[in-house]
């Protein structure tokens, strides 16, 4: 359990102003400049024995993937911070709680994770639909600007450094690090090929970092407590604390910050305010976004909520987008929706991609309805295995894991519709 004092995202509700006044009296830009006074490379192995990892979805160390960025930035090659806001994936809403109420947490984030890595300036790619967010955020921006925080000598550190906000046009693919930098230059969104990787080649050709919200947000707060407050809470290589967005069939779907690994039954029963209609009624887990593959209800309720508890049970923490399905949910149809939103966002770069994910959610119809051969389960297998892994980018295996998770846990429900209809069709045969 997460005690209060050990709160990063104070403001979380918005019950107070987002605004810098507020801000401040929150613990924000409390003596910034000291903590760049440190010396970028004393920041980054703070962030390393933190234990911080990417709270994107893909769970990399943070201060490592700092580490990577060119400590002499070359003439004419400036390194630059770009901070995915893109927040595109069903079922996460994390992070434009943080720029709605808590903008500057972000702001304070990115002087110091740019000072750190040697970045002359940084970027927040939004999400377009994210209208109120974005003015949010350029407002905080421009607060910053107008106090000196930013800018030339930013918080009177002897630093400069500049912060954009770029508004995405609503494509899921551009939450891709490398599909964003391309959408940031003004080109289509598509993912690149890697390497070179982006701390080698990133915007413009130049060293670049892309990091998460969140990620971003707690490192002044990392650095105010000390690495080894953040490292203590949690589990071993799944420290510090995580904010859970918990939507679905409970009573109370919320986002709520609480330490790495909680348990499943202890997260919803104290901030969800349980099950919807008991916990003798939960189906099946999403335990990280919909890129996630689905856990049963008897495997999922005592598991830690952490990177390696839920990959232990073959499925991800991702975002920590925690979508509750109760036993009301048609299973195979939910899945089905999921399969059609990769068809719908496919870049239509990679051909496993571009096919595969057409042909799956075509096949996973026909299953809803029980409208195919049982033979025809294993050949979706087949298939998303052959998706899976053979693509540019990561969404190839987020449209193949949901539907694998399904074959591997609910198999027997697939099989059921298929014999029913068979059922029927002979009935009205005869």
């Amino acid at each position: 359990m997460l005690a209060d004092k050990d709160r990063i995202f104070t403001n979380l509700y918005g019950y107070q102003s987002w605004e810098l006044k507020a801000a401040e009296k929150r613990g924000d830009w409390d003596d910034t400049r000291g903590l760049m006074a440190r010396g970028q490379d004393a920041i980054i192995e703070e962030i390393k024995a933190s234990g911080l990892r990417g709270r994107g979805g893909a769970g990399f160390p943070t201060g490592m993937k700092w580490s990577f960025m060119p400590k002499e930035p070359k003439p004419g090659k400036p390194n630059f911070l770009v901070i995915n806001a893109d927040e595109s994936e069903p079922g996460s809403c994390k992070d434009r709680e943080i720029i709605r109420h808590d903008p500057h947490k972000l702001i304070e984030g990115a002087l110091i994770a740019g000072y750190a890595m040697r970045a002359r300036a940084g970027y927040i790619y939004i999400r377009g639909e994210f209208i109120q967010e974005a003015w949010r955020l350029e407002a905080a921006v421009q607060e910053a600007y107008d106090a000196g925080l930013l800018g030339k000598n930013a918080a009177k550190s002897g630093y400069d450094f500049d912060l954009f906000v770029h508004r995405g046009a609503g494509a899921y693919i551009c939450g891709e690090e490398t599909a964003m930098l391309e959408s940031l230059e003004g080109k289509k969104g598509q993912p690149r090929l890697k390497p070179p990787f982006p701390a080698g080649a990133g915007l413009y050709g130049c060293p670049t970092t892309v990091n998460n919200v969140e990620s971003i947000a707690v490192v002044p707060t990392i650095l105010r407590r000390g690495a080894s407050w953040f490292a203590g809470i949690g589990r071993e290589k799944n420290e510090g604390t995580k904010l859970f967005q918990i939507s679905g069939h409970v009573n109370r779907p919320c986002v709520v910050e609480d330490a790495m690994g909680v348990p499943f039954r202890e997260l919803i029963d104290r901030h969800a305010g349980g099950i919807r209609g008991g916990w003798d009624n939960l189906l099946a887990v999403i335990p990280g976004g919909s890129s996630v593959p689905l856990v049963p209800a008897a495997q999922i309720i005592d598991a830690p909520m952490d990177f390696d508890g839920l990959k232990d049970l073959g499925s991800g923490l991702g975002t920590a987008a925690v979508i509750v399905m109760d036993k009301s949910t048609d299973v195979v149809k939910a899945i089905s929706r999921i399969s059609y939103f990769y068809k719908h966002e496919s870049c239509g770069q990679c051909t496993p991609c571009r096919e595969g994910t057409g042909w799956m959610w075509r096949v996973m119809e026909r299953l809803v309805t029980g409208d195919a051969e049982i033979h025809e389960i294993d050949a979706l297998w087949d298939v998303t295995k052959q998706v899976e892994g053979h693509t540019i980018c990561a969404l190839g295996d987020a449209a193949a894991w949901p539907i694998q998770g399904l074959i591997r846990h609910f198999r027997p429900e697939i099989e059921r519709r298929i014999e029913e209809r068979r059922g029927r069709t002979l009935e009205a045969a005869e």
